[in-house]
C-alpha cells in the first residue's frame, strides 16, 4: 500500500523512520534488518519510498526492544502476537519487583490502558524500572474508548490510563461511563485540550486529569498511588479497599437538602449535608495534590482515598435521612421551578 507524499504528515500516527527509532529505542539500521529478515512490521511507503509507521507499530517495536534487553532472541520474539509480547513483559515486570523486594512482596496493578502512544511509554525498560516496589501489569490495551466499551473484560483493570487530544463533553462522558463500567479504582487522563466545563465534569467523577507534557517520573507516581492506597500498612481496614465510588450529589443539591427543616431530626439534614460538602472539597484538594506533586503521592493517595470512603459513608446516611424523615431525594435533586 502506498500513501501520497503530501497527506503522510497529517495523518494521525503516521511516524518516518527517524521518529520511530526515537520513540522505541530501536536504531534505524536495526528497524531495517528486522523488516527484512524477520517481517516484523510491514509499514506502507509514500511515492518516494519513506516507511510509514503506525502507533501500533511503535508499541510492538518498543516491546521487542524491551524484550530483547531481557535476554531474549528477535528470531524467537518475531513469531509471537502482540498479546504474547504484553504476556512476556508483564512476567518480567514482576520477577524483577519479586528480586528486587525479596522481604516483602510486591503490589500488583492491573492496568488498561487507551492508547497505543502512552502505551509505548509504558513498554520501556526505563519505565518498568521506575516502578520500584509495584508491579505492573498491562491487561488490555485500546486505540480508543469506543473499542475499550465494547470490550469483555474478564480480568478487571484497577487503574484506567487514557490519553487523549482534545476532550470534548461526549468523550468525557464515555470516559466517566467506562470507568464505572470496569469498576476501576483510579482513571487517569492525560490531554492536550479541554475546557474548564469538562475538568470540572471530569473531577467530580473521580478522575485524575493531566495536561501533556507529563514526564514518566510523574506518570509512575501517579500511577504507583493505586498500590500506596491499597497497602495494607495505610488503610489496615479490607472494607476502605473497596473501590470508591465518584460523588452522587452536586453541591446546589446539597445546598438545598441542608434548608429542608425537620421536626424529628432537628439539623441532621444540614449537618450531613455540610459534612460532605467539605469531604468533596477535601477529597478534591489531595487528588490535587496527588496529581501535581511527584513526592507527596503517598500522603495524598492515602487522603483521598480516607476522605473519599468518609464522602460514600456520609453519603449512604444522607440517604438514611431522607428515607426516615419522607424526604423523597428525586425532588431534591431537580432543580426547583
Amino acid at each position: 500500500m502506498q500513501i501520497n507524499e503530501a497527506d503522510a504528515d497529517v495523518l494521525t500516527g503516521i511516524y518516518r523512520i527517524g521518529a520511530v527509532a526515537n520513540l522505541s529505542g530501536v536504531p534505524v539500521a536495526t528497524l531495517r534488518v528486522w523488516e527484512r529478515r524477520y517481517g516484523l512490521v510491514a509499514p506502507p511507503k509514500t511515492g518516494g519510498g519513506q516507511r510509514l509507521y503506525s502507533k501500533q507499530d511503535v508499541r510492538k517495536l518498543t516491546m521487542l526492544k524491551t524484550l530483547t534487553q531481557q535476554g531474549h532472541g528477535i528470531s524467537s520474539l518475531s513469531v509471537l502476537s502482540l498479546d504474547e509480547l504484553q504476556a512476556m513483559l508483564n512476567q518480567h515486570r514482576a520477577a524483577h519487583s519479586s528480586r528486587g523486594h525479596a522481604s516483602g512482596e510486591p503490589v500488583e496493578i492491573r492496568l488498561a490502558v487507551v492508547g497505543y502512544s502512552i502505551a509505548s511509554r509504558l513498554e520501556t525498560q526505563r519505565f518498568m524500572q521506575g516502578l520500584g516496589q509495584a508491579t505492573l501489569k498491562l491487561s488490555q490495551v485500546f486505540h480508543q474508548l469506543q473499542d475499550a466499551l465494547q470490550a469483555e473484560v474478564t480480568d478487571a483493570p484497577q487503574v484506567l490510563l487514557v490519553q487523549m487530544g482534545s476532550v470534548q463533553i461526549g468523550a468525557a462522558q464515555d470516559l466517566v461511563r467506562l470507568r464505572k463500567q470496569w469498576g476501576v479504582r483510579r482513571c487517569i487522563l492525560i490531554y492536550h485540550f479541554a475546557t474548564v466545563a469538562v475538568l470540572q465534569y471530569l473531577h467530580s467523577a473521580g478522575v485524575v486529569a493531566r495536561r501533556e507534557p507529563v514526564t514518566d517520573e510523574e506518570l509512575t507516581d501517579i500511577i504507583q498511588s493505586v498500590a500506596y492506597v491499597d497497602s495494607s500498612l495505610l488503610l489496615p481496614d479490607p472494607g476502605m479497599q473497596a473501590t470508591i465510588a465518584p460523588r452522587k450529589y452536586s453541591d446546589a443539591v446539597l445546598r438545598r437538602m441542608a434548608e429542608i427543616s425537620t421536626n424529628v431530626l432537628c439539623e441532621c439534614p444540614r449537618h450531613v449535608a455540610d459534612l460532605i460538602s467539605m469531604l468533596n472539597s477535601f477529597e478534591a484538594y489531595s487528588q490535587d495534590c496527588l496529581s501535581n506533586s511527584t513526592q507527596d503521592a503517598r500522603l495524598h493517595a492515602y487522603l483521598t482515598a480516607v476522605s473519599g470512603s468518609a464522602r460514600a459513608m456520609f453519603e449512604q446516611a444522607l440517604e438514611r435521612i431522607a428515607a426516615h424523615e419522607n424526604i423523597d431525594l428525586k425532588e431534591v435533586i431537580r432543580p426547583p421551578d
